[in-house]
């Protein structure tokens, strides 16, 4: 039995593929609902990452992490749709009705929505650095632009959510921070 891929290619079926599919999914949707700010773009990025995945499998499968394959392809394409996507689309089809997805209140939601509202590079680079722990340089590698890149656009998305918020209520107490204060020692 063999599996038809893109271009009536046979591929045999690996229980492996599906062993990974299975076990890392839900992971991969969580990432790509970061990375895209709604599950159905989301669904879409993981979607195609597997289809790559998928077509690369033979020679990615002796490879310790064929999920960072796939998180790499999931934020290559998040830019690629946002490239695409950047010019208006006219549609004839009018939605029946729209839909959204509940946010938490308060700051959590303000900042959910500061995030979703940065451009997609801004909010890539952010989600490489601080969801997957990247080093600007991966970022770099991943996105296909320089580490000087990487790190105004991280500048600029962090200026925007910070100005999103107000500032802490419950400020630490100078004591904290310079804890030799008010003990008679100078610094």
């Amino acid at each position: 039995m063999t599996e038809t891929t893109k271009g009536n290619t046979h591929v045999e079926p690996d229980p492996r593929f599906a062993e990974f599919v299975a076990e890392r999914g839900d992971a991969l949707l969580r990432y790509g609902y970061v990375l895209a700010g709604n599950p159905h773009d989301a669904a879409d990025l993981v979607q195609e990452a597997l289809v790559k995945l998928r077509a690369a499998w033979p020679r990615l499968r002796s490879k310790d992490n064929p999920e960072s394959y796939a998180r790499t392809t999931m934020a290559r394409l998040h830019i690629a749709f946002w490239r695409l996507r950047r010019r208006e689309q006219l549609t004839w089809a009018v939605p029946e009705s729209e839909h959204h997805d509940t946010l938490p209140a308060g700051d959590e939601r303000t900042l959910w929505q500061t995030l979703a509202g940065l451009p997609r590079r801004q909010r890539a680079v952010l989600v490489l650095r601080y969801y997957e722990q990247l080093t600007d340089a991966e970022i770099a590698g991943v996105l296909g632009i320089s580490r000087g890149t990487v790190r105004s656009q991280a500048a600029r998305a962090l200026d925007k959510l910070r100005a999103a918020l107000p500032p802490p209520d419950d400020p630490v107490p100078d004591r904290q921070l310079h804890p030799h204060a008010g003990r008679g020692e100078t610094r």
